[in-house]
Parts: structure tokens; sequence; C-alpha cells
């Protein structure tokens, strides 16, 4: 008899992390994307400031896990803060879980909650396209989307956030960070693009913003941080949530 996995999520500190589950993390990380070196993995994570871990409900093994830190801009003299997101992986046998969503909206709630007077934005990149559909399914708003002019005030904060953070890979006419197939990269056949995909329009507004997505080039994402933009499946993930102080 086939068991049912599911995973069980928890937000921890990356400085409380022990070095056996940073092992993991590289590990599974190495295991979906091509040239994921392991001292820029490091140093990569030592900058962050959270990390979702995703564990087998069981046998507790991490099955995934999202790291997170939070970025300051200024713009147009109002200062704006961005939670970024950084390295994300699932293990296959858990997609369609809803524990990712689930810990990085409360992640977000609580950060609305501690900074109730100050704008923040969510600033991602997309380099496949379940990453971007994250976007359409929990939010009401978002940037890039098809259909829709970026607002200009919008397009000048992600600016400002994507040059601060990629100065010398983002461009800001296509909204692509790239690093000329230096970085990591998605394998091939984790989350391969067929035709039957290609009939979902927001994959295909995807591919059309990022056409080089398999050579490891990003989409540069903003979302507005208020409750209010997310939208009924972005709440029902977030599920009761409850103000913690951190």
């Amino acid at each position: 008899m086939n068991e049912t996995k599911s995973l069980s999520g928890e937000i921890v500190e990356v400085g409380n992390l022990a070095s056996e589950q940073i092992e993991d993390m590289y590990h599974l990380m190495s295991s979906y994307y091509e040239k994921v070196d392991e001292t820029n993995f490091r140093k990569d994570l030592s900058e962050k400031r959270d990390v979702i871990l995703l564990r087998d409900s069981v046998q507790g093994q991490i099955k995934g896990f999202s790291t997170l830190m939070l970025l300051e801009q200024t713009v147009d003299d109002v200062p704006i803060t961005a939670l970024f997101s950084g390295d994300t992986i699932i293990d296959k046998e858990y997609w369609g879980e809803n524990e990712l969503p689930k810990w990085w909206g409360r992640y977000s709630f609580s950060l609305i909650d501690e900074m109730p007077d100050k704008e923040i934005y969510w600033f991602l990149m997309s380099k496949g396209y379940k990453t971007y559909r994250f976007l359409p399914v929990f939010f009401n708003e978002f940037y890039p989307r098809r259909d829709v002019e970026f607002p200009t005030r919008e397009k000048k904060i992600l600016d400002a956030f994507a040059y601060s953070k990629f100065p010398n890979h983002y461009n800001p006419i296509s909204g692509i960070i790239s690093f000329n197939g230096e970085k990591d990269c998605l394998k091939k056949g984790v989350a391969d693009i067929d035709e039957s995909r290609m009939k979902n329009p927001d994959i295909r507004y995807f591919v059309e913003r990022n056409p080089h997505w398999q050579e490891g080039d990003e989409l540069a994402c903003l979302v507005r941080l208020t409750k209010d933009n997310f939208n009924r499946m972005g709440h029902r993930a977030i599920g009761n949530y409850q103000r913690t102080d951190k």
C-alpha cells in the first residue's frame, strides 16, 4: 500500500541551521538544478534572514525549502521594504502540497503586522513557470502580467531593487536578470514546458517574457504585500493565521 506523502513546515533563522541541514539543502538543490556551486550556495544562504524548511511529515527529512531576506530602498523619497525570495525547491514527490504557500503567506502576514505603516513588496525572480504561476494563483495584483500595463511607480520600485541586488545582470527594458548561463538552471525534465502547458495563458506569457528561462534567465517580478492583495486562494492557503511576536 502506497503511503500518502505530506510535508510539515517551519520557519528557521538561517543562523540557527545545523550543518547537516545546510548539507541536505544543498544536495536537494543539486538534484534539481544544474551548476549549483556549493561555495556560492553557502554564501548566498548566509546573507538570508530566514528559511522555510519543509520536511516529510513522517520521516522528518528535508524535502523543500525557500530562503528569505529583507531589502530596503528609497523610491521618490519613500522608504520601501522588499521581501526577497532566494533559492526555493520542493522535492517532486511532494509537488501539489500546500505547505510552502501556507508558511510563506504567514511569514508575509507577520511582516505586514510588524510594519503597518511601511510599504512592503515581494521581490522575486522567476526562472521557471512554477514560480511565476504562484502569482496569478494567490494574488490579485502583481507585475509583470499579461494584458496589464506595468504601473510607472511599481516599475520604478522593481528597477530599484533589481539594480541594487543584481547591478551587473539586470536589464530594465526586458525585466530579465541574466547570468549568461553561468548560474544554476533547472535540469531538463524537472519542470519542462510542453504544448499542453503553453495552453495556459500565464505560462505562455512567462515564456514570452523570459524566452531563455532554460538557460537560467530569471524574470524579475513585484507584488505589493497587503492582506487585501492576497486573493481568495491565497487566504485559503494561509489558513488560520495568528500574529506572533518574533
